[in-house]
């Protein structure tokens, strides 16, 4: 098991794996919310108004990336427990949870004030 108290928590490509996926995760996101962006755009409905001229464009848009970032955090936190079974380091993948759903929550907060105006 591993010493908590010691804090190495690198030297085994433990951080770069979780840094991969946080890289992958969030590329993803940005792929979604491009295509959902375009999706909303293209729609005969909004050609003439803005992007997000009715709910299902607001709600694919703001929703779409932040589900990608939700599920993306919970896949870490798994990887997280994962990790910690097999007695490795298992705190930069915490991290990486933790960071994936603030990311989540900031999307979220600033989709939802955008799409709501």
């Amino acid at each position: 098991m591993v010493d908590d108290v010691e804090k190495r928590w690198s030297g085994d490509g433990t951080f770069r794996r979780a840094a991969a996926y946080v890289i992958v995760v969030l590329s993803f996101a940005g792929l979604v919310a491009a295509l959902t962006f375009w999706w909303a755009a293209s729609r005969a409905r909004c050609a003439a108004e803005a992007v997000l001229c009715d709910t299902s464009s607001a709600v694919a848009v703001v929703f779409g990336p932040g589900a990608v970032l939700l599920l993306g955090g919970l896949g870490a936190f798994v990887a997280t427990y994962l990790v910690w079974r097999r007695g490795g380091k298992w705190v930069v993948w915490q991290g990486a949870g933790w960071f994936l759903l603030v990311m989540m929550t900031v999307y979220l907060a600033i989709g939802g004030v955008s799409a709501g105006s």
